[in-house]
């Protein structure tokens, strides 16, 4: 079966896959999460830049959290990545969850994304 730590890679790996014959051209909105802090960053993979990136270590959310590992922090970070987005010209993504299961922390950012009117 392996370890742990391939199967999340082999989880993600599947994951892209499936993105990238969906993708019809829009960025990926990529979400990575520790067991202290949450990250997300906007990539064109075409060009291999990376567009927007937000997380929970900013300095003006690292004062307003309790910790960057709960819902919390994962909504206001949904809600900042829109934001930047948006700034950027950027209204539609893809939303790649990694190999995390999109529930708790990763859902929180997702649906703050959504409703700050980032589309995916």
């Amino acid at each position: 079966m392996g370890n742990t730590k391939e199967l999340f890679k082999r989880r993600q790996r599947r994951n892209r896959t499936a993105l990238a014959k969906r993708n019809t051209g829009r960025p990926r909105l990529s979400v990575f999460r520790s067991s202290q802090h949450i990250y997300v960053q906007v990539i064109d993979d075409v060009a291999g830049l990376t567009l927007a990136s937000a997380s929970s270590l900013e300095k003006d959310l690292r004062g307003s959290l309790k910790t960057g590992a709960d819902k919390e922090a994962a909504a206001k970070v949904g809600a900042l990545i829109a934001e930047r987005a948006k700034s950027a010209g950027i209204d539609a993504v893809v939303f790649d969850r990694g190999g995390y299961k999109f529930h708790g922390r990763v859902k929180a950012l997702a649906d703050a994304a959504r409703e700050a009117g980032l589309s995916f």
